[in-house]
């Protein structure tokens, strides 16, 4: 038999042994799916948490999305509403307001119940409103003002400013009891007792030309809730006699007809001709200044 020198022997051992290291270790740097060899990229263990720069496997099955811009929801149209007509700015001299026809002593009449007081609330602006309206009826309603429609017309300009311009001191009242005073001139008329006026100044009509009612102070003597006039063949409510058959009643015609007046008497309006009455007695003073216009 053969022998194979020392030397063959050697070399075959060591060339086996080369080709098994090879085997056994396989290249950690090599392409794991077999796309071809290279070194490993640094950072290459941080792509199994997505931490690195490069993507994983998984994530290569998945392409990112390109970004998009949102397209804007479009707003939603408003509404449309229909805007209120502005006011239109009422004449400076209306001649009709608030249901009240305006008169021609509008601003005049507004003064003097703003001065009186007791009818509501006035504005002195020459310009009628709903609640002068409404006062200057209450006024006209106390007063027997006809029509009492509102209108600030002549009668209830008259009225309003006697009334208005009434002074309850020029009556020389007495100090005791109760005093019964008429201002002839504003044909006015109010009592006093202990130094108060307890009634009016209020609305009266005294003696027409002819007839003129005489200034001066006098006493109640006779009094008759209802007297019947001789001469003149009428009754008259709530009699309180105090001179020359002159005395305090009711009043038988329209007491702001101007034109016609008593015969001397003072008349009243009834509501005003019964509170009189409740005030007075026998022995009443009654005092008269002044003299009415026209006698």
């Amino acid at each position: 038999m053969r022998q194979v020198p020392l030397t063959a022997r050697v070399v075959a051992l060591a060339v086996v042994t080369l080709v098994g290291v090879g085997s056994c270790t396989p290249d950690r740097q090599a392409d794991p799916g077999g796309r071809g060899g290279g070194l490993a990229q640094a950072g290459s263990a941080e792509q199994g948490t997505g931490a690195g720069g490069s993507s994983g496997p998984d994530q290569r099955t998945r392409p990112n999305p390109t970004p998009t811009k949102a397209k804007p929801k479009p707003r939603p149209k408003p509404t449309p509403t229909r805007t209120a007509a502005p006011e239109r700015a009422a004449p400076t001299a209306p001649t009709r307001a608030a249901g009240c026809q305006q008169g021609e002593h509008q601003r005049e009449v507004e003064t003097y119940l703003a001065k009186l007081g007791g009818f509501g609330r006035v504005t002195v602006d020459g310009r009628q409103s709903a609640a002068d309206c409404a006062a200057i009826k209450k006024f006209q309603q106390r007063y027997d003002i006809r029509p009492a429609a509102g209108r600030a017309g002549p009668t209830t300009y008259d009225v309003s400013k006697r009334l208005a311009t009434t002074d309850t001191r020029r009556c020389k009242a007495g100090s005791s009891g109760t005093t019964f005073c008429i201002d002839l001139t504003r044909q006015t008329t109010w009592a006093v007792r202990g130094g108060k006026v307890v009634w009016g100044p209020t609305v009266t009509r005294t003696g027409m030309p002819g007839y003129a009612t005489p200034a001066g102070t006098y006493k109640i003597n006779y009094r008759n809730i209802k007297e019947w006039s001789d001469p003149y063949e009428v009754w008259l409510p709530y009699w309180q006699h105090f001179t020359q058959g002159m005395g305090y009643h009711q009043t038988t015609t329209y007491l702001h007809e101007k034109s016609i007046g008593s015969h001397g008497c003072v008349n009243l309006l009834p509501a005003d001709a019964r509170r009189a009455w409740e005030l007075g007695k026998v022995g009443s003073r009654v005092v008269l200044f002044g003299r009415r216009p026209g006698t």
